[in-house]
């Protein structure tokens, strides 16, 4: 019986990428699909290729990480190599990953801190007119209210 094959429009739907990106995958030599005639011919290693590029993709792994982490499955020594590669690259992926969510936690933090301060002034000085300026509204914050980038802004 004969290994079941797919079609570029059979992978492209079942992992809804365009065929375009399959066979941008092809060019890069991560895919290696038989012909027949002019059709592409992929197996169930190509699909199985395929479905590990799209999740490091997913992951934010470089195409050259997936394609180092991949070409390892024959090396032969019960894929130890390769897991062992994946391993060090998924731990350093995911340090990565820690680090950008601090920074964007941060980032959200500080700007909600801004946008109460900002709001709050423009409410205060609807209120009552130009009565105050900015700089002074934020000099007058206590420490801990006051960030130090608006506070550089307003002078």
């Amino acid at each position: 019986m004969s290994e079941k094959t797919y079609t570029i429009t059979d992978l492209a739907h079942e992992f809804k990428v365009t065929a375009r990106a399959i066979r941008f995958y092809e060019d890069k030599g991560l895919l290696h699909p038989t012909r027949n005639g002019m059709m592409r011919v992929y197996a169930k290693r190509d699909r199985a290729r395929l479905q590990l590029i799209l999740r490091g993709k997913r992951l934010g792994f470089s195409l050259s990480e997936i394609r180092e982490m991949i070409d390892l499955y024959d090396v032969g020594d019960n894929r130890i190599e390769q897991l062992t590669v994946t391993l060090k690259r998924s731990r350093e992926r995911l340090a990565a990953l820690e680090t950008q969510r601090q920074d964007i936690e941060d980032a959200i933090n500080q700007l909600k801190q801004d946008v109460r301060i900002l709001d709050d002034f423009l409410k205060l000085a609807r209120e009552r007119g130009a009565a105050i300026s900015f700089k002074e509204y934020v000099q007058g914050l206590s420490q801990q209210q006051q960030p130090q980038q608006l506070a550089n802004v307003a002078e």
